[in-house]
C-alpha cells in the first residue's frame, strides 16, 4: 500500500457531507440507444463487516462522494447505471457502470477516473483538515482494476475526526465500473473491498 501525500489548507471541503456531488445525466434521446444492463453487485457481494441495505439499480450517474466536482465534464447520457448501498449509520457505497460505444473510450475513461481519484488528496481542505492519499494496488481481473483511497482527519471535529474513502475502477472490454465506499467509522476494508471490486468486474459480462 503506497501513501501519496497529505495536505492542509483552506477552501473546498472534501469531507463526507460536502463530497456529495451530482454528476450530470440526461435522458436518452431514444430508448433503443440503451444496451442491456451489465451485471451489478448484490448486497451479498459487499463486505459482511457491516449490515447493508440497497436501493434498486437506476439509470444515470446518481449522486456520490466523488471528489472531482462536475466530473466527468461531459458525461455519457445513455448506458450508465448506478446502485446505492447504505448502512444504518456509518457507511455508504455505490457502484456505477458505464458502457461505451468503443473499447478505446472505455480505456480513456478508466484512466481519467484513476487520475482524478489520485488527485483528490491535492484538493484544498478546510482549516484543520489533513488529507492523505493511498494507492492500494491492482486487482487482477478481466482488463484490470485498481483500488485507491483517501483518509481525512479533521482536528476541529473531536467526535468524528476521521473519514475514509475507497475508489475502485475496473474494466471489462468497453464497460467500466466504479465501486465506491466511504465511512467515518473504523479502518477501510481494503482486502474485502478488493474482493468486491473483483466481483463487480466479473459480473459485468
Amino acid at each position: 500500500m503506497g501513501v501519496r501525500r497529505g495536505i492542509r489548507g483552506g477552501g473546498v471541503v472534501v469531507g463526507a457531507a460536502v463530497l456529495a456531488v451530482v454528476v450530470a445525466s440526461g435522458p436518452a434521446t431514444s430508448a433503443d440507444q440503451w444496451r442491456p444492463r451489465p451485471g451489478t453487485l448484490y448486497i451479498s457481494d459487499l463486505p459482511t463487516t457491516e449490515s447493508w441495505r440497497a436501493a434498486p439499480v437506476s439509470r444515470g450517474w446518481g449522486e456520490a462522494y466523488d471528489c472531482p466536482a462536475g466530473w466527468p465534464a461531459e458525461p455519457a447520457e445513455v448506458n450508465v447505471w448506478h446502485r446505492d448501498f447504505t448502512t444504518a449509520e456509518t457507511a455508504f457505497a455505490q457502484q456505477k457502470v458505464v458502457a461505451f460505444p468503443t473499447e478505446a473510450e472505455a480505456i480513456a475513461f478508466a484512466d481519467a477516473a484513476r487520475r482524478d481519484y489520485a488527485d483528490c488528496v491535492n484538493r484544498p481542505q478546510p482549516p484543520g483538515v489533513t488529507a492523505t492519499g493511498y494507492d492500494h494496488g491492482v486487482v487482477d481481473v478481466e482488463e484490470g482494476a485498481t483500488l485507491q483511497g483517501m483518509h481525512t482527519f479533521n482536528a476541529n471535529n473531536p467526535e468524528r475526526p476521521d473519514f475514509n474513502y475507497l475508489w475502485g475502477v475496473g474494466r471489462d472490454g468497453d464497460t467500466v465500473t466504479l465501486v465506491l465506499w466511504s465511512s467515518y467509522w473504523g479502518d477501510p476494508p481494503v482486502a474485502a473491498w478488493k474482493k468486491t471490486l473483483r466481483t463487480a468486474v466479473n459480473k459485468l459480462y
